[in-house]
């Protein structure tokens, strides 16, 4: 899967530039060939010294016959370099779904490939139908039959769990499948319960797949897709994200590599026709699963049929007693401003953990995100304006369990945490970013965590300072953008920098 969101930098022509790379690459230009083989050849140094044998017999080979998917932008953000003949910037999922298949549809069918895309951040059966109409005007100015190009929806949104059915009807011949994720999911929860001063999430690491509202939700995609729609249809889903990176202490790999394949062997009990990871290493540890079973999906298999009562409501925003510590304070902390950090030096999917587990090898770097970085700031939102009360004490900082989570509390790990990732090595935090970029997501990280209007989307406040090193130029746009959001109720989502050549 080609991700064009939330694993994309867009600093300076970086979408673009994915566009191009991916013609490149499905056209088999020989530039990208060339560069295969040589990824290719790095990849088999790694299984041979990692599983003690080659992965990839035959690289060209392998290019035939693996699926191409795009996961275009979603509809919530605007492209950063292509406006309208009116001067409005563009919906960034109109660029990258126009892009994507009238530069590649020819090459993807002549080579018996499925033009296949995966859309995010949908809520609604209204979106859902936006995306069926703009891919069926794209078939019918290629000559194409509707419903050539396919679709996986991302079931991220809270909103959305309560109408997959209907989104799979508004979506129409494209529909294929659905899959779970985990951290937007989390964000969506976290967002529409915001007005709730009862609902307060634990720490992140308690919030896994078989937590409270986790769990149902995963349970409510998978009863949709095994519950037939007017004509007897199926459908696919297919599993949650594994994050890992097999890379550091042979005894930390060991545990992560088992954590992770009995996820997987979870996903696929539950029906799962398989599995996405962050990183090609995990392939050769997730996919021998499903091989053992000999089975290319779940269609068949019994599972209760969809159902629309209160319970099933209260399920998808189920809170469950789980620890909340300063521990947990600090790994939000730490990471939510690493990411920023890391999204404004170019890089939207960073490989990331807590500064407190530097230079610890037994403890994994994982595969970070933009949802990743929000969702932390999102439950220290939640922890500050809804009086969160921490569950254990921690001498070092001076708080009892029972204490509540202060503003001065928040400042004071913030300003030991900020302190941490400026002594760290240039492995962990670039030396150049320290007096650039990451200043500039400190900032961002307070203004979001402190101010009494919760901020939609943290990745406005990073898409708006892109491209900017200066710290007083980024403190204006932050404020601009608030004092709009409070004031008109709108948010700013286009290129601050763009320039009508």
């Amino acid at each position: 899967m080609f991700d064009g969101e939330d694993a994309l930098g867009q600093i300076t022509t970086m979408s673009l530039d994915n566009q191009r790379n991916l013609k490149l690459a499905i056209h088999k230009d020989p530039i990208f060939l060339k560069v295969a083989e040589q990824v290719a050849a790095e990849m088999n140094k790694w299984a041979e010294s990692f599983l003690g044998r080659k992965t990839i017999a035959n690289w060209e080979e392998q290019l035939n016959f693996t699926t191409k998917i795009f996961r275009a932008r979603g509809l919530h953000l605007d492209d950063r370099h292509i406006r309208d003949e009116d001067g409005v910037a563009m919906a960034a999922s109109i660029v990258d779904a126009t892009l994507y298949v009238v530069n590649n549809y020819q090459a993807l069918q002549q080579a018996g490939a499925s033009i296949v895309m995966y859309l995010p951040k949908i809520q609604t059966a209204e979106e859902a139908g936006v995306w069926n109409e703009l891919l069926s005007a794209l078939e019918t100015h290629l000559g194409l039959p509707v419903g050539t190009i396919r679709v996986y929806v991302l079931v991220e949104q809270l909103e959305a769990t309560h109408q997959l059915m209907e989104i799979r009807a508004a979506l129409g011949k494209h529909f294929v499948g659905f899959n779970t994720g985990r951290w937007d999911y989390i964000n969506s929860v976290s967002d529409a319960m915001a007005w709730d001063n009862t609902f307060i999430n634990p720490n992140i690491e308690a919030i896994t797949m078989t937590y409270g509202y986790m769990r149902n939700y995963e349970d409510r995609v998978r009863r949709a897709v095994n519950t037939p729609d007017l004509n007897g249809n199926f459908a696919l889903w297919q599993g949650g994200m594994e994050p890992n990176i097999p890379v550091g202490s042979e005894a930390g790999v060991s545990a992560s590599m088992a954590k992770a394949v009995a996820g997987a062997e979870r996903e696929q009990r539950e029906g799962a026709s398989g599995k996405w990871v962050a990183h090609w290493k995990m392939v050769h540890i997730v996919r021998p699963v499903w091989e053992k079973v000999g089975e290319a999906n779940q269609l068949g298999r019994s599972f209760p049929p969809l159902t629309y009562t209160q319970a099933d409501a209260d399920g998808l925003i189920l809170i469950e007693p789980a620890p909340r510590d300063i521990r947990g304070a600090r790994n939000l902390l730490s990471v939510a401003l690493q990411y920023g950090n890391a999204f404004g030096q170019g890089m939207q999917a960073a490989a990331l953990k807590a500064a407190d587990f530097f230079g610890n090898d037994d403890i994994l770097y994982l595969m970070e995100d933009m949802a990743t970085g929000e969702i932390r700031l999102s439950i220290l939102w939640e922890w500050l304006h809804k009086g969160a009360v921490l569950t254990e004490d921690d001498p070092d900082i001076g708080v009892k369990a029972g204490d509540m989570f202060s503003e001065d509390l928040f400042n004071t790990l913030l300003e030991q945490e900020y302190d941490k990732l400026l002594e760290a090595s240039n492995k962990d935090v670039f030396d150049a970013s320290k007096s650039t970029t990451l200043p500039i997501a400190k900032e961002i990280a307070t203004v979001y965590v402190v101010s009494p209007e919760k901020a939609p989307w943290f990745i406005d406040l990073l898409n708006i300072n892109l491209n900017n090193m200066d710290l007083a130029e980024a403190q204006d746009r932050i404020r601009l953008y608030m004092d709009t959001l409070v004031n008109q109720g709108k948010r700013i989502t286009e290129n601050l920098d763009f320039a009508v050549s």
